[in-house]
């Protein structure tokens, strides 16, 4: 009889998570998980524009999708896109 893959349980303190990490995870489902990106660096300046409805409405229903907020979605295409361009 297989055994169910571990699934990461939702933690109420650091104390929690750090207990789960302490056990052997060899068996954790790793396919629950999704890229992350981690945004370090500072952003001191703003842009503004207009969007067709159409268009920003198709933005927000695909960052709701991927559970991210609209403006960072567009930040993220846009910085696919320039990293594309150079690669």
């Amino acid at each position: 009889m297989a055994t169910k893959p571990k699934t990461v349980p939702v933690f109420k303190s650091d104390e929690e998570a750090g207990a789960f990490l302490d056990q052997d995870l060899s068996e954790l489902d790793f396919s629950q998980f999704k890229p992350a990106n981690f945004e370090f660096g500072p952003k001191s300046e703003r842009v503004n524009m207009r969007l067709p409805k159409a268009l920003l409405d198709s933005v927000k229903a695909r960052a709701a999708a991927e559970d991210m907020p609209y403006q960072r979605f567009i930040r993220r295409a846009l910085e696919e896109s320039l990293r594309k361009k150079a690669g």
